[in-house]
């Protein structure tokens, strides 16, 4: 199947699936304020982005410091997160990437959401989660009485891996630090995984899988952590929507919120 094939297809199941989360209609998603591809650490004189890093070798790896150690504010140090991320050579993705995607929503979200990191459209866009699987995951914040602009959306990996392959433990280990800064300075009530590779690179623990443990509560850091699947898995799962559905059910509690009366 070819790649226009598969997102026709993915398009079909997406419309197919949004019934399930009792959603029934459609939803443009308004920009969010953004943390995304800010301008690099020692960015040229002209000030400009700069979306292709130069090979590892030609530039030393940035430093991940830890999120206190500058003092600054959540909101200066999510903007650095991206800065940093934007410019990053810690691993070999950076020399295939278009984009780093840091991620972007509300800079004081109550839920978080984490994937594995970007696709095709996300890697062209610099922005996660907005291709099939990303334009579920809206209908999936919207069926739980949220908007995308409320929640902070991120990935493990800053960096689209090649034909969107697994991420290898060297990529991840480069990158949480990223994502451990951008939680710690968002301090969200919720962190709802997404997948395998989240769950297992943010409770370090490769022996966890998302078909046993989701929809339980685990901690991380003191916030509540609640897996579930990966929107791309239920695109290729319809079966799996309804488990799913439940394990964001549990979050909403967890938020101390109601579902939304259902439009039919």
């Amino acid at each position: 199947m070819g790649e226009r094939d598969e997102l026709v297809s993915n398009v079909r199941q997406l419309l197919e699936l949004e019934r399930g989360f009792g959603v029934d209609w459609l939803i443009r998603p308004e920009p969010s304020v953004a943390v995304r591809a800010a301008p690099p650490v020692a960015a040229p004189e002209t000030g400009g982005a700069v979306d292709h890093a130069p090979p590892a070798a030609s530039r030393p790896a940035l430093t991940v410091a830890p999120p206190a150690a500058s003092g600054i504010s959540p909101t200066a140090e999510l903007a650095a997160v991206a800065r940093e991320a934007n410019a990053c050579t810690r691993c070999g993705l950076c020399r295939t990437r278009t984009k780093a995607v840091p991620g972007e929503g509300h800079l004081q979200p109550k839920l978080v959401f984490v994937g594995e990191g970007p696709g095709a459209e996300e890697d062209a866009q610099g922005r996660p989660f907005v291709g099939a699987a990303g334009q579920l995951l809206d209908k999936m914040i919207v069926a739980m009485g949220l908007t995308r602009a409320e929640v902070f959306i991120a990935n493990v990996i800053k960096c689209r891996p090649p034909d969107n392959r697994t991420p290898e433990a060297e990529e991840i280990r480069a990158c949480l630090p990223f994502l451990e800064r951008q939680l710690t300075a968002l301090a969200p009530t919720v962190i709802c995984t997404l997948g395998n590779i989240p769950l297992r690179a943010l409770l370090d623990d490769e022996r966890l899988g998302i078909t046993r443990v989701r929809g339980k509560r685990f901690a991380w850091r003191g916030v509540t952590l609640i897996p579930t699947f990966h929107p791309a898995y239920l695109l290729r799962n319809p079966d799996a929507k309804k488990p799913c559905w439940d394990d964001l059910k549990l979050v909403v509690k967890e938020l101390g919120r109601e579902l939304p009366v259902t439009r039919r």
